[in-house]
């Protein structure tokens, strides 16, 4: 092979590294996006008991402005079962990538990494990672408390086994609440067995009256004399039906010019008649609705921008005449774009999963 020839292949492999290296790394960077809709991409469940509902949900929020389509998510390992909850996300609206711990047909510590693939507006993946340890001497029969649909104002209670097989003299100490919630809960605990290395518990949760509308997803933390591991979390789930709703809970106005005004209606319903005594909001939105009462309300909402141009979020409170326990709010988006002329440059308060991800596809063509 002659030196040119030699010279000319050298120079050939170099271009084609460069090539490649620019290839990845503007693949790399349209992977980047994709992270902006998550609060968090990690999750560590910790030490549970074997049977336990274990699952964590990874909140999704679309903050561009294209639609965006979660076409599948999948595992690297059977001890976590992923799905997805609301494939298809609008604009500010959210959805979930479910993972739930496979707590029966596994103990000891494992770890998993979820996989997303998007393919709509513009194929991508993210990659999700969880862990924890499950015991295998611990068991709950069910696997947590979940109370259901539960209309708001009612009381409402469930139980769980408590079974513990191992050294003598363990017992439970306490239960307590993880997070603020703990107002809306009360808890016995009932001891039912205790011989050698085996005890076994009843625990009974009830839902207060006092407990707000919305989806409840909280944890109970029984307390043990186990020096290794003293703290095991039970999860609560369920639904508390509103008394009052209001339709849509999102409003999403798009993008509005600087002084314009935009109108639209809000539903608002109640199991029994109800009178609407107050809306508060901004002084850009201003609100007509009747004094009579009855159990579906139909609201005329009007918004006018203003001069600053920019993205806005609004949370709307409906009043009622049966106190402040039964208020029900909603939440309003707008984009206030700036006028330009043919000549400027495109609005760059408008975040787009095109602006993120189209610099560095177009360097793979």
């Amino acid at each position: 092979m002659s030196r040119q020839i030699r010279v000319a292949w050298f120079i050939f492999g170099i271009a084609a590294c460069l090539q490649a290296n620019l290839f990845c790394s503007n693949f790399a960077s349209a992977q980047e996006w994709p992270k902006k809709m998550f609060e968090t991409t990690e999750h560590d469940f910790g030490t549970v008991a074997r049977g336990s509902d274990t699952v964590y949900k990874f909140e999704v929020t679309n903050k561009f402005v294209e639609d965006i389509h979660l076409a599948s998510v999948r595992s690297s390992c059977g001890c976590t079962t992923p799905s997805i909850e609301g494939n298809l996300i609008k604009t500010y609206e959210k959805a979930y990538v479910v993972a739930k711990f496979n707590t029966r047909a596994f103990t000891g510590y494992h770890s998993a990494t979820l996989t997303v693939t998007i393919d709509k507006p513009y194929p991508a993946q993210i990659q999700l990672r969880v862990r924890g340890n499950i015991r295998g001497d611990v068991v709950f029969e069910p696997g947590g408390i979940n109370f259901g649909t539960v209309d708001q104002g009612a009381q409402h209670e469930k139980s769980v086994r408590v079974r513990y097989a191992g050294r003598s003299g363990w017992e439970i100490k306490d239960v307590v609440t993880s997070n603020d919630s703990s107002d809306y809960y009360e808890v016995e605990l009932n001891d039912l067995q205790r011989r050698g290395g085996v005890a076994q518990y009843e625990l009974m949760v009830r839902l207060k009256e006092t407990a707000p509308a919305g989806y409840l997803k909280d944890q109970l933390v029984l307390v043990t004399n186990d020096s290794n591991n003293p703290r095991i979390p039970l999860d609560i789930e369920g639904r508390v039906t509103p008394e009052i709703s209001v339709m849509p809970e999102n409003w999403v106005l798009g993008d509005v010019e600087p002084g314009s005004e935009v109108s639209k209606k809000l539903i608002v319903r109640g199991k029994t008649p109800f009178t609407i005594t107050k809306i508060d909001c901004d002084d850009c939105f201003s609100f007509e609705f009747g004094d009579e009462a009855k159990t579906t309300h139909v609201v005329s909402l009007n918004f006018r921008a203003g001069e600053q141009p920019g993205q806005l979020k609004k949370q709307i409170s409906i009043h009622t005449d049966r106190g402040e326990t039964y208020n029900a709010t909603c939440t309003a988006y707008a984009n206030i774009i700036e006028l330009s002329t043919p000549e400027s440059d495109p609005d760059e308060g408008t975040s787009t999963a095109a602006r993120e991800s189209d610099s560095s596809l177009a360097g793979n063509q």
